[in-house]
């Protein structure tokens, strides 16, 4: 059994509610998110068509940042996820260099939103957010999935864009739809699909 997602570009606004919702889910400090969204328009005017395309982890089936993570802090489990022991990550950031989707951040310092100083949430959130470690998007791995609940962008979504389940529940709505991967070429093979 393998976990993935895909995302349906034709519902996604582009509201940003998933990219929210995952920073206060798992209280990710300035500068490092596990959930995006991008935007670009598409066309000259008048024909001109603003695109939303979501990011996160693709948590490939051939991921090549655990082929270069030197401590195994980066690794793959039996369902499907790549994940980050911040125990025993060591900050060199070779994964972030070798990921292609840009899905992974490292913590520089300390400091909360308002600085030094840190709210009570942050005071809570950030101690499974160590500096000088990588952050990455499990899909909700430890506060979600263990308890039988969907990945928190995944509920949050209002335009229900979003589907999680194992990759063989997600076939068949990929096949109808043509749902495609970012990046094929590189022979990663994501775990998150697009609906065009």
């Amino acid at each position: 059994m393998s976990y993935g997602m895909v995302i349906d570009l034709k519902r996604c606004v582009g509201c940003g509610a998933c990219a929210t919702i995952c920073k206060a889910e798992n209280g990710t400090p300035p500068g490092v998110t596990r959930s995006k969204v991008m935007k670009a328009e598409k066309g000259e005017f008048p024909n001109v068509t603003r695109i939303s395309l979501p990011l996160l982890c693709m948590h490939c089936e051939h991921p090549s940042c655990v082929k270069v993570c030197p401590t195994g802090a980066t690794a793959k489990g039996p369902d499907g996820i790549v994940t980050v022991d911040k125990k025993v990550c060591i900050g060199c950031r070779a994964c972030m260099t070798a990921c292609p989707y840009g899905a992974r951040y490292f913590r520089e310092d300390t400091d909360g939103y308002f600085g030094e100083t840190l709210t009570p949430y942050e005071s809570v959130k950030y101690e499974d957010m160590p500096r000088g470690v990588i952050d990455k998007c499990n899909f909700c791995a430890e506060t979600r999935l263990s308890k039988g609940l969907e990945p928190a962008c995944v509920q949050t979504c209002i335009t229900e864009a979003r589907h999680f389940g194992t990759r063989e529940e997600l076939a068949l709505l990929i096949a109808q739809r043509k749902g495609y991967q970012l990046r094929p070429d590189l022979g990663t093979d994501p775990s998150v699909y697009y609906l065009p």
